[in-house]
């Protein structure tokens, strides 16, 4: 697999481009964020596939846990190839791929991938479990509607991405979209397996899951996780499964500049409750008798999610969503759109915190970014986000300073505020 790359590999010139974002001139690679050595830089790890290429240093566990730091993040292909024209990326992922292939993979990607066998799902949940989240929605299952809603697994299993999963779908009913759900027969993605290298499992699930969208004549997909959405735009094809994928906020922004769509209060004030994870502001706003959001709540910043970021090209609609939709106002972060810090949680590390956490985790270095910038909400589009950002929140002691929503949380907010 190395073999392919041979020439990138002896191209890295080792000039450093891959470590800091410009022009903040921070750091932008999460895991050498966290580490500070080379080994955890895209350009150690291409010294490694060098070496390894070369025959002089054994893939080994020790090596690996290195390699499998990398939260496939992007940072450093949009640094390097700009500058340099070289890749790091598709050589890191190469060398996952030779430790799967070796057996010598980290015990946490090893009991990740056996959950993934064995249960289909990184929750080692059964799949009669996958459709729970939708209960007392009452969805219609997928029956050639314009859309197949695609969940997947967070949404499906963690806590809260199920809560993230029925707020779009909620706001995507109060759009008047058509769209329909598999429930328990949907199956994974398989995203993130592809991203630790194991090839022959995430062709599996991919096939599986174009069989069955094709028998079901499934043509267009809405998603809320870009992990999702960038399997099916970039990695489904090649394996016969062409499908017009698109993310939920992308198509909110869409409808509403297009057609002059307006929110309207469309949905029931106590359901909005329901799937609104924070309503803390809500409540003070109607204790005070205000109809709209006060300061606390209209100052808001917004994380870009790596995948549908940098990976995907896809800045403008959420901060469309947020400021011109909504209304409120929006305070960058200084690493912010291509620059942006990743939250750790990519490369299947969301599942096996081989990146681990303490104060110098991506995630808690990301809630610090945010509350530079004087905002409470920080809203992110991506359920995968969406925890770690959480998470790094309680861990940093900051649940009364900032709380961190999900795109489509912060629209119902605003429904449940324009109720009264």
């Amino acid at each position: 697999m190395l073999e392919e790359f041979r020439e990138d590999i002896h191209h890295c010139l080792k000039c450093g481009a891959c470590r800091i974002a410009w022009p903040s001139g921070e750091p932008i690679c999460p895991s050498g964020l966290k580490f500070g050595f080379d080994s955890h830089y895209a350009l150690g790890r291409v010294e490694i596939a060098r070496h390894v290429l070369e025959g002089s240093l054994a893939l080994n566990a020790e090596v690996l846990d290195r390699v499998y730091t990398c939260t496939a993040c992007g940072a450093c292909d949009s640094l390097c190839l700009p500058a340099v024209g070289v890749g790091p990326l598709k050589i890191i992922e190469a060398l996952k791929i030779e430790g799967v292939e070796s057996g010598l993979i980290p015990p946490a990607i090893r009991d990740y991938l056996k959950g993934m066998l064995v249960h289909g799902n990184p929750y080692r949940q059964p799949q009669s479990e996958r459709g729970r989240w939708s209960e007392g929605l009452e969805l219609e299952p997928y029956q050639g509607q314009d859309y197949l809603f695609y969940v997947g697994c967070v949404g499906s299993y963690d806590d809260r991405g199920r809560r993230i999963a029925r707020a779009w779908a909620v706001l995507l009913k109060a759009l008047g979209i058509s769209f329909g759900v598999l429930g328990r027969e949907e199956g994974c993605d398989g995203h993130e397996v592809l991203r630790v290298g194991e090839r022959g499992l995430f062709e599996k699930l991919a096939r599986a899951n174009i069989e069955k969208f094709q028998a079901r004549g499934v043509k267009k997909i809405i998603t809320f996780t870009p992990h999702a959405l960038y399997a099916f735009e970039k990695e489904y094809p090649a394996l016969g499964g062409v499908f017009e994928a698109e993310h939920a906020g992308r198509i909110l922004a869409r409808r509403s500049q297009a057609d002059g769509f307006k929110l309207r209060p469309a949905v029931n004030a106590d359901l909005a409750f329901e799937v609104n994870l924070a309503v803390r502001c809500v409540r003070q706003a109607k204790k005070e008798g205000r109809g709209s959001p006060d300061l606390k709540c209209g100052l808001v910043t917004y994380h870009d999610p790596c995948f549908l970021g940098r990976r995907l090209g896809e800045y403008e609609s959420p901060r469309w969503i947020l400021s011109d939709l909504l209304g409120l106002e929006l305070r960058e972060m200084e690493n912010n759109r291509e620059s942006a810090l990743c939250c750790g949680g990519g490369g299947g590390n969301f599942f096996t915190d081989v990146l681990g956490g303490g104060s110098r985790s991506p995630a808690r270095a990301r809630v610090r970014q945010a509350m530079e910038t004087g905002a409470e909400t920080l809203v992110t589009a991506c359920p995968n986000c969406a925890r770690m950002l959480e998470d790094a929140v309680k861990a940093e002691g900051l649940e009364e300073a900032l709380e961190v929503l999900d795109l489509a949380e912060i629209v119902l907010r605003n429904l449940a505020l324009n109720q009264g």
